[in-house]
């Protein structure tokens, strides 16, 4: 968008407003609302301030739709009110990136995770803190553990109930939950309940909920390489000790973007993911039932939003895709695929593939001798019974190639 805007400075005034509405204004957000000629925000938040001269107008539903309107009010003052501090799981970010810069300023309220640390005398900066308006719970389970807390934004107060069974199914239902709501205003009310004995149905909105878990449900280790039953999967799956090797090799840096060719579970793909929020994938794989299944255990982890699945042949497909900054090749290895990818992939891009037969292993060795990076020939065995005693039952050998190109 063009750099529209009044000569006096930015039209768009951000404001986050709390519960306790104009007695917790500074005296800047007080002069903007004095000053302006438009003022947009939801119902809830319009009936916190006081009487103004500017024209009100509630934010509609679905929120993309009020963007539009906003854009008709440009270059005239205008307000929008936000809850608490805009930048901190609210709209802020939204509004700021829409605009240019010398557009829009921002004045931040004291925040619902302030406000509910200080009510329950944690740490803010040792205390997760998350808003799952629109997120699933499942975004929670990577986070589950004895001990952890957490203080977590939701919907409305059905919302509770949700999450307190969700708590239960996953073996966390001993978790303890204070519920809040309207914090910092005079509707204020805090409840204390467990997630096994949860039987609030009167719970209003605003509402946030600090969780203290506790519970026997099975902890995700924070290493490389989960266990092959965290996933679902058909037997096509890079298993665990091979995985934890392959996501060394692949070493994910923040910011990043995995192609993951021949995904099978989504395994290599999902862990990528889970080493950092910043993480982004795009998985491959040509077989329907497959590709749903990397859906399934990509949901499962809350990680649905930042893997792509693309169906079909991934050499079909690569052109269309983003570039990426690594590149694992689980199935589909072929020489016209390595080919492929050397075409379009930039200098930098670090590639690693896996190798089970003959023939594959043979090609690795070929490009290995021509591209250089490091062979690796992974050979793995458990102990299993034979007869009344028992013996080493090996498993295929794996021959990993990586390189940066």
């Amino acid at each position: 968008m063009s750099d529209t805007r009044s000569n006096d400075g930015p039209w768009l005034t951000i404001i986050g407003i709390g519960e306790d509405g104009p007695d917790g204004l500074t005296v800047e957000s007080q002069a903007a609302l004095a000053d302006a000629e438009i003022v947009m925000g939801a119902e809830r938040h319009l009936s916190l301030i006081p009487e103004i001269k500017a024209e009100t107008v509630v934010w509609p539903v679905p929120f993309k739709n009020g963007l539009n309107l906003l854009d008709g009010y440009r270059g005239r003052p205008t307000v929008v009110l936000a809850s608490g501090d805009p930048f901190w799981f609210g709209a802020g970010s939204v509004l700021s990136g829409r605009y240019e810069r010398a557009e829009w300023r921002a004045i931040p309220a004291i925040s619902t995770f302030q406000l509910a640390a200080s009510r329950m005398g944690w740490p803010l900066e040792k205390t997760t803190c998350l808003g799952l308006h629109a997120t699933p719970l499942s975004q929670l389970r990577p986070r589950l553990a004895t001990k952890a807390r957490m203080i977590l934004l939701l919907r409305d107060g059905e919302a509770v109930g949700t999450l307190a069974n969700w708590l239960v199914e996953t073996g966390f239902g001993d978790s303890d939950l204070m519920v809040m709501e309207a914090l910092g205003g005079p509707r204020e009310r805090l409840r204390s309940r467990n997630a096994q004995g949860y039987d609030l149905n009167d719970v209003a909105h605003p509402v946030c909920v600090a969780l203290e878990c506790q519970g026997t449900g099975a902890v995700m280790p924070q290493s490389s390489g989960l266990t092959d039953d965290w996933f679902d999967h058909d037997g096509q799956i890079t298993k665990r000790p091979v995985r934890a090797l392959t996501l060394s090799a692949l070493a994910p840096r923040p910011f990043e973007h995995l192609w993951d060719i021949g995904a099978g579970s989504g395994s290599i793909g999902i862990e990528w993911l889970l080493r950092d929020a910043s993480l982004t994938a795009t998985a491959f794989e040509s077989n329907v039932s497959r590709a749903a299944r990397v859906h399934e255990n990509a949901g499962k982890f809350g990680l649905g939003g930042r893997i792509d699945v693309v169906e079909g042949k991934a050499i079909e497909h690569l052109d269309q895709q983003s570039i990426p900054d690594a590149v694992f090749i689980g199935g589909g290895l072929e020489e016209a695929m390595l080919q492929k990818l050397c075409a379009i992939l930039p200098t930098g891009t670090r590639l690693v593939a896996n190798a089970v037969t003959l023939e594959s292993e043979a090609l690795l060795a070929n490009w290995q001798a021509n591209k250089g990076g490091e062979l690796l020939r992974i050979e793995l065995a458990e102990a299993a019974p034979l007869g009344r005693k028992r013996g080493w039952k090996s498993a295929y050998p794996i021959v990993q190639w990586s390189v940066t190109l």
